[in-house]
């Protein structure tokens, strides 16, 4: 049999570090995503790339957290988890820093790739770690975790065009983020449990993948997650061409991160009592499907509104989505392995709705039609997980029998 790495759950009075580690390993996982949407123009002046072209900038970090998100739970078993957070926060810090000296679109793709990698490897790895860490703040300690994610977002929206008009290059509006990458490394590699090694039993990939609860969980967390990706590609581009200015979009962005951080951090705890989490799903979708038709049909009525209630539901429903992942298996591994599969399959799906909404801009000459089809995506997504209720946990993921190592 195989050995993995484990490790003690954390005694309390480590419990606050491995707290602040979680706040800035979250903080880092977005602001290179949501920072390119309000310097796109500047990009695309300097460096030729087209529309198609800036969205590579979100599809392959979205794609690559999808491939190697399933490298996860080999990570954990080979490396364990601590080295896999280290060498992911060196990634992210390294593609932050190399953006510096980026001279066309591919030399900024490739950095794109970097920091897609290093973001997979801690999404992947991290909510093992915190089941494994905190088994009894769970909720809790994932909401904290998904608002932070979110609220990097908010951070790299807002500080990066203010970074690059204060510097007069947008290089440095995207490598600031090499700073708090940093300073996450460090706190990770002084205080982060070391693992060591046990030999519980695992399960193969594949007996996972035999379970259609597993498909159903990847194809909602992809639809939701690419309506983000979108979001954070498009909205502040999409009010440009009303002639907003750079920072006026980026600040509507801001205030979308803003949202989701709140409520990411806030449904978790709400939804704590009880162990069916469809209401507060069927809330949050709500608020997606509000969002996304008011920039289909009223872009100009209220894109404050339409941006706050587009990030409140893209929020909640990414922290509950994880949550419920988790709450499918009481094993930390497998429930890590679990989450993990989600988000690999998740984030293969929503690496793609950016360059499909920048192609119906270019056949439709608006964003309108992109907008409109992930309204259709909610829909779905309601429909899928109305099926999941807590009664059906066990039966969907009954896969005694099936062990084999990874």
């Amino acid at each position: 049999m195989s050995s993995i790495h484990n490790a003690q759950p954390a005694p309390s009075a480590s419990t606050a570090v491995l707290l602040a580690a979680v706040v800035l390993i979250g903080l880092n996982l977005r602001p290179f995503i949501t920072g390119v949407g309000p310097l796109a123009a500047d990009i695309s002046q300097a460096t030729g790339l087209d529309l198609k072209g800036i969205s590579l900038l979100t599809l392959v970090p979205m794609l690559l957290m999808g491939v190697f998100a399933f490298a996860g739970p080999v990570l954990q078993a080979r490396i364990g988890g601590r080295l896999s957070m280290v060498i992911a926060l060196v990634l992210l810090v390294a593609g932050s820093f190399l953006r510096l000296f980026t001279t066309n679109g591919w030399q900024l793709i490739g950095t794109a790739a970097l920091l897609g990698l290093g973001a997979a490897v801690v999404q992947a790895v991290l909510p093992g770690v915190i089941k494994r860490q905190l088994p009894q703040r769970v909720g809790m300690v994932m909401g904290l975790y998904s608002a932070m994610l979110m609220g990097g977002g908010a951070l790299g929206a807002q500080v990066s065009p203010w970074v690059a008009t204060a510097t007069g290059n947008w290089h440095v509006g995207l490598a600031w983020m090499a700073l708090p990458a940093a300073v996450a490394l460090l706190l990770v590699a002084r205080y982060l449990p070391r693992d060591v090694p046990v030999f519980p039993a695992r399960l193969s990939l594949s007996a996972y993948l035999r379970r259609p609860r597993v498909w159903l969980l990847m194809v909602c967390f992809g639809l939701v997650n690419g309506g983000y990706s979108t979001a954070v590609a498009w909205l502040a581009p999409f009010y440009r061409e009303f002639g907003w200015s750079a920072s006026a979009s980026g600040s509507l962005l801001a205030y979308m991160s803003v949202c989701q951080a709140v409520t990411a951090l806030t449904l978790p705890i709400l939804a704590r009592k009880g162990k069916d989490r469809r209401p507060w799903l069927a809330l949050v979708l709500a608020m997606q499907a509000i969002g996304f038709a008011g920039l289909a049909f009223w872009p100009l009525a209220a894109p404050l509104i339409w941006s706050m209630l587009l990030g409140a539901g893209l929020g909640g429903c990414f922290a509950l989505s994880l949550i419920v992942a988790l709450d499918h298996l009481p094993d930390p591994t497998q429930a890590g392995t679990l989450s993990a599969l989600m988000q690999g399959g998740g984030f293969l799906i929503a690496a793609m709705p950016p360059w499909i909404v920048a192609a119906l801009h270019e056949s439709t000459g608006g964003f309108g039609a992109g907008w409109a089809m992930h309204l259709g995506c909610v829909v779905v997504v309601a429909a899928l997980y109305w099926q999941v209720s807590p009664a059906s946990y066990a039966r969907s993921m009954n896969m005694a029998g099936k062990g084999a190592a990874v």
